[in-house]
């Protein structure tokens, strides 16, 4: 599981934690039946508040998307049909932002080659 909190962004942190969460399991990085850190575990790699993944974690149950068990821990389920008309929802989003990204960064001068070496570099990060 890889999780990116970007400190200044306007984006909320629970937020951030929340929509990549909820896009690995509906994009099946987390699959189901996959246990995920405990609240505190997880709020100490991040670096955040324990409420806040507390908060993160029972918004996702909530959507069925993870189930609590208490005293076992946190497992991804299986998503519901309507969670994958969300994943489309969110993926439509995903390219309308990242198509504006590309724009403004034309608009700045760059070239397709420095777009696609940035590209490249973020993905290597990745893996």
């Amino acid at each position: 599981m890889f999780l990116h909190i970007e400190r200044g962004s306007s984006v909320p942190i629970s937020r951030q934690i929340t929509e990549q969460l909820r896009a690995q399991c509906l994009a099946g990085a987390l699959r189901p039946g996959d246990k995920l850190p405990s609240v505190r575990e997880l709020a100490q790699q991040l670096a955040v508040n324990v409420n806040t993944v507390f908060r993160v974690y029972e918004r996702l149950a909530a959507e069925k998307l993870i189930e609590l068990r208490h005293g076992d821990g946190t497992y991804v389920c299986q998503p519901q049909q309507e969670a994958q008309s969300q994943l489309a929802t969110q993926r439509e989003k995903y390219f309308r932002e990242f198509d504006a990204v590309i724009q403004q960064g034309v608009l700045l001068g760059l070239t397709a080659a420095d777009l696609r070496s940035r590209l490249t570099a973020v993905l290597s990060k990745r893996t």
